[in-house]
């Protein structure tokens, strides 16, 4: 399978972003966060969907 530029490219950032937190995922998230409020976009979400009930035999 040929590999894909856009999942290697995924991978990279990825690591990078890794790397420069020291691989710690509390400062990963904190970074994440941090990126965000920077960005100045509105972040959205969205309340929790019920589970649907599954319908059984009689």
């Amino acid at each position: 399978m040929e590999p894909d530029p856009i999942i290697e490219e995924i991978h990279a950032i990825r690591e990078a972003l890794s790397s420069a937190s020291g691989n710690d995922i509390r400062k990963i998230a904190e970074a994440a966060k941090a990126r965000q409020a920077q960005s100045g976009r509105k972040a959205v979400r969205l309340p929790p969907r019920k589970a649907k009930a599954d319908r059984k035999a009689s």
